[in-house]
């Protein structure tokens, strides 16, 4: 009997949870580099990537796209676009207006909307989950603080960065009621056009350019769509299968340090000195809200 030793299986995963954070990490740099409004930009990523998933929804998924079109999953997969939507039209400005660094690490905030969401709903954070969103919070206002001395662009920045994380963490509420019932590639299929659609109208209503890039602005899209929105996502979902959510979570952190090396090697943008600690008092915040809540789970089953 042909059986795989846990190194085998090991193996691969951390390949992919490898790959997954790298790809990741180049989104924010990729936007900061791109010479095209972030608008146009966030509509191309979503309508390239639903373009490419098309022949795999129409095609083998049909029957469940059809299904889904009849029924509330359906419904939870256009608001989760909505929120999608929401992500991009604040996150991607606030990446072009302040500091790679410092948009990533705000928009890292996500699993404490997450949290205070789910508090709402009834599900209460843990002690250790609400020392997580205290301190994130703190290292937020930390870092906030410092861009208030710089200009009133950082500061703006600083705001669609954490209103990004907070459309994320409805996102990904959304989301999760809608997986429930579908497959990923449906799902991000729904999820990914409604985005673009409303994107698109967002565009024409503003009078955004979407065309007229030059090559350059053009790879760095085309390096969006394949890396950040198509490779690290479904190498995220590859590893979920073989390791906790915990784990990936966790790891989603390392795309903080990541985008800011790679701002500082590629774009020359090198971090504020002083707004170091509070960065590092927000990723740690996060951590410990993620590691909290999952002690906390375990000691309630």
């Amino acid at each position: 009997m042909n059986v795989r030793s846990s190194a085998q299986v090991a193996a691969p995963t951390a390949i992919a949870l490898t790959v997954a954070v790298l790809a990741v990490s180049s989104s924010a740099p990729l936007i900061a580099f791109a010479a095209a409004p972030a608008l146009a930009i966030a509509f191309w990523r979503n309508s390239l990537a639903s373009l490419v998933l098309t022949p795999i929804a129409l095609g083998p998924r049909r029957a469940e796209v059809s299904r889904a079109a009849r029924g509330p999953a359906g419904l939870f997969c256009v608001l989760a676009g909505i929120a999608l939507a929401a992500h991009f039209a604040t996150w991607m400005p606030s990446v072009q207006l302040g500091s790679v660094a410092t948009a990533t690490a705000l928009v890292a905030t996500q699993p404490v909307w997450q949290g205070l969401i789910a508090a709402v709903q009834g599900r209460r954070p843990s002690t250790a989950g609400w020392l997580g969103i205290g301190l994130a919070v703190a290292g937020a206002a930390w870092a906030t603080g410092v861009d208030l001395g710089v200009s009133s662009q950082a500061v703006l920045a600083d705001v669609l960065a954490l209103l990004g994380a907070l459309a994320a963490a409805v996102y990904t509420a959304l989301g999760e009621r809608a997986r429930t019932e579908l497959s990923t590639t449906t799902y991000t299929w729904i999820c990914y056009g409604t985005c673009a659609v409303l994107l698109l109208g967002v565009c024409l209503a503003f009078g955004v350019e979407l065309t007229g890039y030059d090559g350059r602005t053009w790879a760095a899209i085309l390096a969006l769509v394949a890396g950040a929105q198509l490779l690290g996502h479904s190498m995220f979902n590859y590893a979920l299968q073989r390791t906790s959510a915990t784990t990936v979570s966790v790891l989603i952190l390392l795309e903080v340090p990541g985008a800011a090396f790679l701002a500082w090697w590629w774009l020359g943008q090198t971090p504020r000195a002083e707004s170091l600690p509070g960065l590092f008092l927000l990723v740690a915040g996060v951590a410990v809200f993620i590691l909290g809540q999952a002690s906390f789970k375990l000691i309630r089953r």
